[in-house]
């Protein structure tokens, strides 16, 4: 298998937001949650609302059933993963659905995507 292969695969059961529709889950109810490195969330900006947990440790923090669960994590959580450019989110999101948290997507065109569509960033 190619990694483009399992990316088709990851994406195969998501149901990925553009950047507006994503704000507009967040304004709903839904969790953002930014995995990218601090690195970049320092030079970038963030995503005003939105949960850090870096991708090392996201599946330990999002499991409802694990010990080092973060308060916010739950199986009918809607979860939008945003990452640099939209690709290791969906590898991630679909993770998190594995794990149970069957409303786990992620953001087309990550974090870029976001802010090149002029969305607010801090």
């Amino acid at each position: 298998m190619t990694i483009d292969e399992l990316l088709a695969e990851a994406r195969a059961d998501l149901v990925r937001l553009s950047p507006t529709e994503a704000l507009q889950a967040q304004e709903d109810g839904a969790v953002p949650i930014d995995i990218r490195p601090e690195a970049n969330r320092v030079s970038e900006g963030g995503l005003p609302g939105a949960l850090v947990v870096e991708r090392t440790v996201l599946e330990w923090r999002l499991d409802p059933a694990c010990e080092a669960r973060l308060p916010e994590a739950a199986y009918d959580l809607h979860v939008v993963v945003v990452c640099n450019e939209g690709y290791s989110s969906s590898l991630a999101a679909a993770t998190l659905r594995r794990l149970g948290v069957h409303r786990a997507t992620d953001l087309v065109g990550g974090f870029r995507a976001w802010k090149d569509e002029g969305l607010p960033v801090c």
